[in-house]
């Protein structure tokens, strides 16, 4: 046996998803950083050993606008690419791959953390240190750093340095919740274990072990919705423990699910009942993957109301978007449904304050073990969620070492700071717009080789009938104001067309809150041409309408695959996917899905001018659709190469040119087999690009780089050393993956 003592800058405690984002957001700010984890794959709940995939603020696709940038969209990018079927084992490598790919990482794994030396009060405690055991290697490890990151999910290194904890459920009064129990109880959502079928294309039987339980004793049969096709994460009601000690109990837990897993594997193969000939088991987890544990107490406490509502936060560092999302405690024998969730209407905010302990001043926590409540927990347990909130705490663990802070005097003092260096990290989070001191392009002037001719799809875009038999809602940007609407419509007969403008409320959301305007048009019967409608809407700042045609019989709209740059279609119906969850309908978003013409847009034209896509909206932005879809479209393509352009009425001396291009965050990715899209790399990214400085009191154009075949959202370019000032910078765009035009979301120009 041997021991040893490693020191680090950030020591990272557990290696899924939101420890993974963490240590490589601290080492990529040039800290030295532990990732340690007791598995023997990255990943948590969503490696190879458990394969859950991987769910975040799209919410199956519910949420618009919504999927994670940042560290976890890098990775979704990246398996998208090499992974299209979704094999656990490829995404496996995908996050190794990207953990291995920072010199500044040290990687530790089959290692377990089982003791935490921490001094100090009660309620002012520092971890010292803490101390693996690496299997197989016969080796202890004492770990020592200025601060610690307990991505643990059952936050263990906080309770083992003395944190304060919730277990269970809150009170319905404590937190003001009404979706809380009225007493509090200590029970969880329980674990799962999954299990993959495969069709081996000859007869195969199945001789039940002795373990298997007979289903036909319980209520699955009755409560739950079996399917012979099924396999995987379709099966994630395959729970049990939320009456238990979820951890103690981790053992007993994981027999019944397994016991299970064979019996309803027996009843497939053997009851008479399914087409279920063919097909044989494939692989059964062995690792209970663990929803909920403890979690730690912050100086703040997320709750169901700052769900619901979106509370808007001074410390924002993350969002989610995933419903409120609970289990009966029974979990697979209860008789109801096996879930029940109310969404959101659009995305929410984490703040800072719930990623710290409120008790230990050097730990930081990310992912399942954050200061929430139950009910709020519920929304935000999810893994790219966990993984956004991993980026920030990793985040802010480098920015406090460079303030020479803890976590709370982070808050206090330098909580916009972090949220502007997350922003140039192109972290997931919203509503922040880009005032970092350090971005020259603020102060430049912006022009560009032309602009995108309308927001609605281009004449030549090849359209389907669509019958109007439920309202449509067509969503557009409005900057600065909305004078008229035009649809392309069919009529069977003479009617009267009700067309409306609505506000959405909260600025990243794309739902029709708030009726702005109404018309009513006359529609002659005949075949199809443009219909005006006079509707009129100006708001205070740029925002998103929802442009409502309501359903009339007999009166055709055209629907085309070409989806513009901050456009979106909504439908008014019902949207229930999975007969084992019970869905609030209370709510717009679930009311006026974007599923059912998911990608597509109705033929319409706004004949107001709009500056949603000029080319200053990639200076000083959001960095995110936020009251708009804030980026910059140039002309078609084939017309010319697309340039965009920064000029300073002085010379500037600069670091570094950040990229960021549209990446389509409305499209669902998803790590395995669920949700799938069918580009390897999303059409609307840059493919082939060029960056161009012009040195200062020169009027040549020097080449800093050509990139051919680019796949990432957000690309750096040092500049050469030595080079001096700068007069102007430009990207110079030849080529994307498919959108007619460029997109470029952010421009910036680092000192």
């Amino acid at each position: 046996m041997r021991s040893h003592t490693a020191d680090y800058d950030v020591v990272v405690v557990g290696g899924g998803l939101s420890g993974v984002a963490a240590a490589i957001a601290a080492a990529r700010l040039d800290r030295r950083v532990a990732l340690i984890n007791n598995r023997p794959v990255l990943g948590g709940n969503s490696s190879s050993e458990v394969r859950v995939w991987v769910c975040g603020a799209t919410a199956h696709g519910n949420q618009r606008w919504a999927r994670e940038n940042g560290i976890i969209g890098e990775l979704y990018l990246e398996n998208q690419y090499r992974n299209p079927d979704g094999n656990p084992i490829h995404w496996d490598d995908v996050v190794l791959d990207a953990v291995r790919a920072e010199p500044n990482i040290s990687l530790y794994l089959n290692t377990d953390v089982r003791d935490v030396v921490a001094t100090g009060p009660e309620g002012a405690r520092r971890i010292e240190s803490v101390t693996g055991w690496t299997m197989g290697a016969e080796t202890e490890t004492r770990f020592v750093a200025p601060v610690f990151l307990d991505c643990t999910g059952d936050g263990l290194v906080g309770h083992l340095a003395g944190a304060r904890a919730r277990l269970g459920k809150e009170s319905r009064g404590e937190f003001d919740e009404d979706w809380a129990p009225e007493e509090a109880e200590r029970t969880f959502l329980g674990s799962t274990l999954l299990f993959y079928t495969k069709d081996v294309g000859h007869p195969v039987r199945f001789v039940a072990p002795a373990s298997a339980k007979s289903i036909l004793e319980t209520p699955i049969p009755s409560s739950r919705i079996i399917r012979s096709g099924d396999s995987g994460a379709h099966y994630w009601w395959i729970e049990w423990g939320g009456e238990l000690d979820i951890v103690h109990d981790n053992e007993r837990i994981r027999d019944e699910l397994r016991s299970v897993i064979l019996g309803i594997w027996d009843h497939i193969k053997n009851s008479g009942e399914f087409d279920a000939e063919n097909l044989d088991l494939e692989w059964i987890g062995n690792v209970p993957g663990k929803r909920e544990y403890r979690r730690l107490v912050g100086d703040y406490t997320l709750h169901q109301r700052d769900v619901i509502e979106q509370t808007r936060f001074d410390d924002g560092v993350a969002f989610g978007g995933w419903s409120i999302d609970l289990h009966p405690k029974e979990g697979m024998y209860a008789t109801g449904a096996g879930a029940v969730q109310r969404f959101s209407n659009g995305v929410f905010e984490i703040p800072f304050r719930s990623l710290y302990s409120a008790d230990v001043e050097n730990l930081l926590m990310a992912g399942r073990d954050i200061s929430a409540t139950h009910i709020a927990f519920g929304a935000a347990r999810v893994m790219a969620t966990c993984a956004a909130m991993g980026e920030a705490a990793g985040t802010a663990a480098s920015l406090g070492l460079a303030r020479r802070t803890t976590p709370r005097g982070l808050y206090e003092n330098h909580r916009e700071e972090l949220r502007q260096l997350l922003l140039r990290q192109d972290a997931p989070l919203i509503g922040v717009v880009d005032a970092d001191p350090a971005n020259l392009a603020l102060s430049a002037r912006v022009s560009a080789s032309g602009v995108r001719a309308g927001l609605g799809p281009s004449d030549i875009a090849v359209a389907r009938p669509h019958p109007l038999t439920e309202d449509v809602g067509v969503v557009v940007p409005v900057h600065p104001c909305l004078d008229g609407f035009e649809v392309r419509v069919a009529a069977e007969q003479d009617v009267d067309l009700a067309v409306e403008v609505w506000s959405t409320g909260l600025a990243q959301n794309v739902v029709p809150e708030r009726l702005e305007h109404a018309v009513t048009v006359a529609v002659a019967a005949g075949d199809a041409r443009w219909v005006h409608a006079p509707v009129r809407w100006e708001p205070e700042t740029p925002a998103n309408a929802v442009i409502v045609v309501r359903a009339q019989t007999g009166v055709t709209l055209f629907v085309t695959d070409e989806l513009p740059p901050g456009v979106l279609t909504l439908v008014h119906t019902s949207d229930a996917e999975d007969q084992n969850v019970q869905v609030s309908l209370d709510e717009l978003l679930v009311q006026w899905p974007t599923k059912p013409l998911r990608g597509r847009s109705v033929q319409f034209r706004v004949p107001t001018a709009s500056e949603a896509l000029a080319p200053e909206r990639a200076v000083g932005g959001y960095q995110r659709p936020f009251g708009g879809p804030n980026l910059w479209a140039s002309a078609p393509l084939t017309e010319a190469e697309a340039w965009l352009r920064l000029d300073w009425d002085r010379p500037v001396v600069a670091r570094e040119i950040v990229l960021v291009f549209d990446d389509d965050p409305d499209i669902e990715l998803n790590t395995l087999h669920h949700h799938r899209d069918p580009h390897l790399v999303m059409p609307s990214l840059v493919d082939t690009y060029r960056v161009e400085i012009q040195v200062a009191g020169s009027e040549e154009w020097t080449e800093v780089a050509t990139v051919a075949d680019n796949r990432r959202r957000r690309r750096s370019h040092p500049l050469p050393p030595g080079m001096g000032a700068i007069d102007a910078a430009r990207v110079v765009v030849t080529a994307t993956h498919g959108a007619p035009e460029a997109r470029i979301v952010a421009f910036r120009v680092q000192e």
